[in-house]
């Protein structure tokens, strides 16, 4: 189920949809609509997106989206599997033999293995001498094949496991470089005063560049169009389209 909630600032926004939907703030995913920061004669602004799977909100997971607004380092309680790479239940076997069942009808060859485990998320990692084509563009070919695996462990009864894949680091390089576009976009939006609309993301990047660019005093951002892959606009305040 996704839900809508405002706030003053992104806390006090989260706040509020933990408290209406009773549940805690990491059995739901956010993504960042709008941040406007407060001023002398103005007070701020969040608004926020939240995807749940449980609690009041109902029982219904809004599938491979919401797995995708979480990247493989966002949550604290990360277990490193260093030499442990092997599945250790049914499940973990199935998600492996899965995508690389998956990978293996697309005519291509992939190794996956466990790459962390969580109580509510599971990390795999693809090791194929193709990963520039299962990475894909701005890695939407990961993204599809995320959202396969999500789609796949729903229909194992594991709703509420969140599959998050990656290769050869993507998604670590991936955030590594949304921070830096979202300060170098900053600046060129203060120094002429405009606004600029980045290329279509995904939830997960564009709750990245709305937190990358939070701290900034005279830029603020909001997400416009429909759909999974929204784009992000950086304006400089008082700016008017």
């Amino acid at each position: 189920m996704v839900y809508e909630f405002e706030g003053r600032t992104e806390k006090e926004a989260i706040d509020k949809a933990a408290e209406e939907l009773g549940l805690q703030k990491d059995e739901f995913d956010v993504e960042i609509l709008e941040n406007q920061r407060s001023g002398l004669f103005k007070k701020g602004h969040v608004k926020i997106q939240v995807h749940t799977s449980g609690g009041k909100a109902g029982t219904e997971q809004s599938g491979g989206e919401a797995a995708e607004q979480q990247g493989p380092n966002s949550a604290s309680n990360s277990q490193a599997v260093f030499g442990d790479p092997e599945p250790k239940n049914e499940f973990e076997e199935k998600m492996i033999a899965f995508t690389e069942g998956i990978i293996k009808r697309m005519n291509y060859h992939g190794k996956v293995n466990i790459a962390f485990r969580e109580e509510k998320k599971l990390g795999l990692k693809i090791d194929s001498e193709h990963s520039s084509i299962l990475i894909g563009k701005k890695g939407k070919n990961l993204d599809a094949l995320q959202l396969l695996a999500n789609i796949y462990a729903g229909r194992l009864g594991r709703e509420d496991m969140r599959i998050i894949l990656d290769s050869e680091n993507y998604r670590i390089r991936r955030e590594e470089s949304l921070v830096r576009l979202a300060y170098t976009v900053a600046d060129k939006v203060r120094e002429n005063r405009n606004s600029i609309l980045l290329e279509p993301m995904n939830p997960f990047d564009r709750r990245l560049i709305h937190t990358t660019l939070n701290d900034i005093a005279d830029v603020e951002t909001k997400s416009e169009g429909d759909g999974l892959y929204k784009q992000v606009r950086v304006y400089y305040r008082g700016f008017k389209n």
